[in-house]
């Protein structure tokens, strides 16, 4: 599974809410998702390839890079130049996808591999976000 590294800063604007008369949870979607800012990107997946761990194409991915990378981690790195999102398998530095389908890839000494993070948290987006394509372009 290849992953689209998204690259934006983006505000909401400020408006009146229809909901603005109820209590306020005081959680946003950052406190929730985020746990390291600073650390911390957004890609997008792009491939099957990760479906057994419900990571699926299109998906936004959260991606921690302040975190200790364990043995079956579900990571992002930059692999012979592509991102790709992969489970990993330290001890036989391995790169290994949640299908069948594909077979594990072993990373080489002559392999140019750099891990970008931890995947914490995958979104689904239930409707298109044209915000998303504008970013990557």
């Amino acid at each position: 599974m290849k992953v689209v590294p998204i690259y934006i800063e983006a505000w909401i604007s400020c408006f009146e809410s229809p909901a603005a008369e109820y209590k306020e949870l005081g959680l946003s979607l950052d406190q929730l998702l985020i746990r390291h800012p600073n650390a911390t990107f957004i890609g997008q997946a792009s491939g099957q390839s990760m479906q057994d761990v419900a990571i699926f194409d299109g998906d936004l991915l959260i991606v921690d890079r302040s975190l200790t990378v364990k043995n079956g981690d579900v990571i992002v790195a930059n692999f012979n130049g592509c991102f790709v999102c992969k489970l990993i398998d330290k001890p036989q530095a391995r790169l290994l996808s949640a299908s069948k389908v594909h077979a594990p890839i072993t990373i080489k000494p002559e392999d140019d591999f750099q891990l970008e993070g931890v995947v914490t948290r995958s979104i689904r987006l239930h409707h298109p976000a044209p915000e998303l394509t504008a970013c990557m372009h």
